[in-house]
């Protein structure tokens, strides 16, 4: 008995000795990803984080703390840079990739494209490539993508006589039936125009579809107080004086409209699913297109992208690993499902077994979809000042808002203020 056993143990030897027995435990690379607005985004990257190690058992993903807004986003990442703190791969707003690019922060991902088979093909298509792609050179992967839209309580727009299925086109139109909401009472709120979410984005949106842009195309000289930033600056100043908006927080605003008290709310698309949560069938509601005044109006392209931040070559080949699951059909499905941003990727929309179903389902996510037309780049502007640029915006905002100031004094200082901030 003991001459077998011996046998056996020898054999044993002999076969673990050639790569034959127990394999060893894999070893797992850990990638460190940060992204922003934890109550759109936590429910998607927590799916996200299932699949994708599903897919890819030799890597885990570790989430940081969420960024609280996008320019908390940039401000974070920055700080980080210089602790050398940065996560693998960070989600940014498409606006403030500039600010990584030129600090030479954010990753050049042309070797990592070069060497995938028909990367067009796989759904990264040029126009969303385009997004995250500066002096030539692609930066970064953009994850979700969005449009402003018109979120409508079909109740409260009944009871004041209109009809949610043919809601107005133009401003005028809105502000008409924003005042008859208003007539109802009982805390009534017409209209709110969310201007003051991420910084500049809704300022943005109304002087491009008025016609107009932040800068001068040499990027020498500013643009938006030109005649179209003048007709968006007296727009705001109607929405305050002639249909008597409230100067509400975004917080405050979302809580109006979920309770029943807000008729008619301008605000991202990316809201559809928490607005789902929010109202939680108390009423009925749907969404409509933004007006768009023109001359050959566009709409600012709103969302975030993937930028990968990793040094080391191995974290980096896995960082592209999963910014390429997050941002590819699979990756754009599960993140539309779970929010109300459109997806960056163009396989899933017609695609059964993805969203065409969903959207069939869901008309609401078909508002920003019919807008694509009219998407352009979310302006960056040049230099080191960006954040402090877009706060300078915000800040002569909520004089129009406050009434602190009149709406084209508001605009002429904002104009001076943007001015002495941008590079010489």
């Amino acid at each position: 008995m003991r001459r077998q056993f011996m046998k056996g143990s020898a054999a044993a030897l002999a076969t673990a000795l050639v790569g034959g027995g127990p394999a060893p435990a894999q070893t797992r690379t850990t990638i460190n990803v940060q992204y922003p607005l934890g109550f759109i985004f936590d429910k998607v990257f927590a799916t996200l984080k299932t699949e994708f190690e599903k897919a890819n058992p030799d890597l885990a993903v570790n989430y940081l703390p969420a960024y609280k807004e996008y320019e908390d986003a940039a401000q974070t990442a920055l700080r980080q840079a210089i602790t050398k703190q940065l996560p693998d791969v960070a989600l940014q707003a498409i606006n403030l990739q500039r600010l990584f690019v030129d600090r030479k922060i954010a990753v050049d991902l042309t070797p990592f494209i070069e060497k995938e088979k028909d990367w067009q093909g796989q759904g990264f298509s040029p126009s969303m490539m385009a997004l995250g792609t500066y002096g030539g050179r692609p930066y970064g992967l953009a994850f979700a993508v969005s449009t402003p839209i018109v979120y409508i309580n079909d109740d409260l727009v009944q009871k004041a006589g209109g009809d949610p299925a043919n809601f107005p086109t133009t401003w005028g139109g809105v502000f008409d039936l924003a005042n008859k909401i208003n007539a109802l009472g009982n805390d009534n709120i017409g209209l709110f125009y969310s201007w003051a979410i991420t910084g500049n984005w809704m300022w943005q949106a109304l002087v491009f579809s008025h016609g107009g842009r932040m800068m001068s195309e040499d990027e020498k000289t500013i643009a938006f107080d030109k005649e179209p930033g003048k007709k968006s600056i007296e727009l705001l100043g109607r929405m305050v004086r002639d249909v008597g908006m409230p100067n509400l927080s975004p917080d405050s605003s979302r809580a109006a409209f979920f309770g029943g008290k807000l008729g008619i709310w301008t605000e991202s698309t990316s809201l559809l699913r928490v607005a789902d949560e929010g109202v939680a069938g108390k009423f009925k509601w749907r969404t409509a297109r933004f007006p768009v005044p023109g001359p050959n109006p566009k709409l600012p392209t709103g969302g975030a992208s993937a930028l990968m931040f990793a040094t080391e070559p191995a974290r980096q080949a896995a960082a592209w690993r999963f910014m390429k699951f997050i941002t590819g059909p699979e990756g754009a499905t599960i993140m539309v499902k779970g929010t109300g941003y459109m997806p960056p990727n163009s396989l899933p929309a017609t695609n059964p077994a993805m969203l065409k179903d969903f959207y069939a389902e869901k008309p609401n996510h078909l508002t920003s979809l019919s807008q694509q037309s009219l998407m352009t780049a979310w302006y960056a502007f040049p230099g080191d000042n960006n954040l402090k640029i877009i706060q300078a915006i915000k800040d002569r905002l909520q004089t129009a808002i406050d009434k602190s100031a009149a709406p084209d004094a508001a605009l002429a200082a904002m104009a001076a203020d943007v001015n002495k901030l941008l590079p010489k």
